[in-house]
């Protein structure tokens, strides 16, 4: 950085808090006014244009860099979330809870190759088939929310929003695959309760809807199986750290053969639109213009703060990515990180993009695994919540999500604090 954070007010930092603030309330307060991606670039755009011009006065540099890191960003979201919009599963097996769970297993083992994001839109519509002959099935939508869009995909930059952002930062491609073990326990925390809580569920079925189930079986069969090869030319080239802006030219010619290979009425069954990416396009560029001076005081000031400590960084990442986005969150705990980690120098332990291993890993695991507390922790939960409200499923509402949550997931992070974080 080329400014010290004295220059930079307090202030400043307002617009972004402001910012995560309305993308936590808005779709709760005014859900009708908040669906439209046109107000949501308008309110973006009216807080972040004055922090921009005062961006473009004194802090080019820094400006010009998050601007790439912005691209880079969104090229790639898009990339996974459009060409994996061409992959499209349909059948109906058996809904037992061993195959329910393999399913959910299955999901978050790909959400690494294809991201949470791409892993979710393409298999929840046949989980939801699949369990369309039960009845006791509220369960079932929260639980692939766990696994699917959050948990299983953070073995990757791929995997998840936060982990690419890493990645632009300086973390090696292959050094997530290093959360193996915190990875490994929560998937089979998160599993094995779910294997339990679907017994319990299957068991409580009429007779009539298991017969149900039994006599409509439809294997399952994959349409658009080129858009695997696409999807590997995307994972490809961040993999082998394709020098920009080749890399995301890569991406965007996957994207356009997966456009031009695949039927505009495949497209059409898998229910895509390109909503969810503009949605995500037109806030993170408010967040990501906004974000900057307070990235700056942290990275300067971060020692200060009295969060030195891997749990500390676990707790407050997670705790904020449940509640706001937790990609910028991500960020956020990064630069507090690197500061901490520049003004307390271990050399015992290694030191990753600038910042203390320990550190990275509890940033890492609790921006992934914490966006699944709530429904706005992660951009995959609220849709996985829409989808399966229009096939009529009744899902859990907002607090009742949180009820889940606290029951299952807080008690598996408290674990993960003991076993790895202490």
């Amino acid at each position: 950085m080329t400014h010290a954070a004295v220059d930079i007010p307090i202030i400043a930092c307002a617009p972004f808090v402001i910012i995560l603030l309305l993308i936590a309330i808005m779709p709760l307060a005014f859900p009708h006014f908040w669906e439209k991606n046109r107000n949501k670039a308008i309110i973006s755009a009216i807080i972040s244009l004055p922090i921009l011009f005062y961006l473009i006065s004194g802090f080019r540099e820094e400006l010009i860099h998050t601007v790439y890191e912005y691209l880079a960003f969104i090229v790639l979201l898009a990339s996974l979330y459009i060409i994996s919009g061409g992959i499209l599963v349909t059948g109906d097996i058996k809904a037992t809870p061993r195959n329910n769970t393999i399913f959910l297993l299955i999901g978050g083992i790909i959400a690494n190759l294809i991201g949470t994001t791409g892993a979710s839109m393409v298999l929840i519509r046949p989980l939801l088939k699949t369990n369309s002959e039960r009845k006791k099935i509220k369960h079932i939508p929260v639980f692939f929310i766990f696994v699917v869009s959050n948990i299983g995909g953070c073995l990757t930059p791929i995997g998840d929003p936060p982990l690419f952002l890493g990645y632009l930062r300086g973390v090696p491609f292959t050094w997530t695959l290093k959360l193996w073990p915190e990875w490994l326990f929560a998937m089979g925390m998160v599993l094995t309760i779910f294997y339990i809580w679907d017994s319990i569920a299957y068991h409580k079925e009429t007779t009539a809807a298991v017969k149900r189930d039994v006599t409509h079986i439809v294997p399952l069969k994959f349409s658009g199986l080129i858009n695997l090869l696409l999807l590997m030319g995307v994972v490809l080239s961040v993999a082998f750290q394709a020098p920009a802006p080749y890399r995301e030219f890569i991406m965007i010619a996957m994207t356009i053969l997966s456009l031009i290979f695949t039927t505009k009425k495949l497209r059409e069954k898998n229910k895509f639109t390109y909503h969810p990416i503009i949605e995500v396009a037109v806030l993170f560029a408010g967040i990501f213009v906004t974000m900057i001076p307070i990235l700056i005081l942290l990275r300067m000031k971060g020692a200060e703060f009295g969060i030195n400590q891997p749990w500390q960084f676990f707790w407050y990442t997670g705790g904020l990515s449940s509640f706001l986005d937790n990609a910028p969150t991500y960020l956020t705990f990064f630069s507090l990180a690197q500061g901490v980690t520049e003004a307390t120098i271990n050399p015992n332990i290694p030191i990753i993009a600038g910042v203390n291993a320990e550190l990275l890993k509890a940033i890492s695991i609790g921006a992934v695994f914490m966006g699944a507390n709530t429904y706005i922790g992660n951009g995959p939960n609220f849709m996985v919540k829409s989808i399966a409200e229009e096939r009529k499923i009744k899902v859990p509402h907002f607090f009742e999500y949180m009820a889940y949550s606290g029951l299952i997931l807080i008690p598996t992070f408290i674990l993960i604090t003991l076993i790895f974080f202490q």
